[in-house]
């Protein structure tokens, strides 16, 4: 599971995240939304080490991720909003090098590899450098490398960018599928129908801030679904 605690972080004084708690539990699909600028990212970032909070923790299927950050990553996985890959690299030379770096046995990382290119559709193009890979193309190779090592959580920014309808398809049955298998999923979007299909619960942020949290039930049945909600919420 996921746990934020009473999170805040500020960037030259200014609060991006303000005393921030959530939780997403084991096997949930939980989505972040909010306007631009309202802490999602940053979120994020806190949850996976890139940033350090000011006060509170994030506890990552149990383990913190600044006083514990290699047991915490361990078991995370993570898809950014602008991805960085090294191009000079073939896809499946990425994927086996993601690997190596949790210290996956060759025998494993191979057989995993196999499978998440399969999956993703991207085995045709395993021995083509990345730097030939289209947009859609390279945002599957990085769910796969996220998904190499068998991850507890994965935390995804915005993870349906560049993608076609066959791509989001894919993506979509893909996180549905390790909701199923145990997986917390922990989405930030701007994609509110995709949210509102994908989600057990939707949290709502402004300026930092927790401002509602909806589950799956509350969201249907609301006026104007999740988009209803949004505006009215966040308006």
């Amino acid at each position: 599971m996921i746990a934020i605690e009473n999170v805040t972080k500020s960037y030259n004084n200014i609060p991006a995240v303000k005393d921030l708690s959530l939780t997403a539990a084991t096997g949930e699909i939980f989505g972040l939304v909010g306007p631009n600028a309202a802490g999602k990212t940053t979120t994020i970032r806190m949850m996976t080490g890139l940033a350090r909070p000011d006060s509170g923790r994030v506890l990552i299927c149990g383990h913190d991720i600044v006083s514990d950050p290699v047991r915490a990553k361990s078991v995370m996985g993570y898809v950014p909003d602008k991805p960085f890959l090294y191009d000079k690299l073939a896809g499946r030379e990425f994927l086996l090098f993601t690997a190596s770096l949790y210290g996956m046995q060759k025998d494993s990382a191979g057989k995993g590899a196999d499978r998440l290119l399969d999956l993703f559709g991207i085995r045709d193009a395993e021995h083509e450098l990345i730097e030939g890979y289209s947009q859609g193309m390279r945002q599957r190779l990085l769910f796969a490398a996220a998904l190499i090592h068998g991850p507890k959580a994965l935390l995804i920014d915005e993870p349906f960018v560049g993608l076609d309808p066959f791509g989001i398809r894919l993506l979509k049955g893909v996180i549905k599928d390790l909701g199923r298998s145990g997986v917390t999923v922990f989405l930030a979007t701007h994609s509110l129908h995709i949210a509102e299909e994908l989600c057990n619960r939707v949290g709502f942020i402004k300026k930092g801030g927790l401002v509602a949290v909806r589950d799956s039930s509350e969201i249907h049945s609301a006026e104007g679904g999740l988009e209803g909600l949004f505006l009215r919420i966040s308006g």
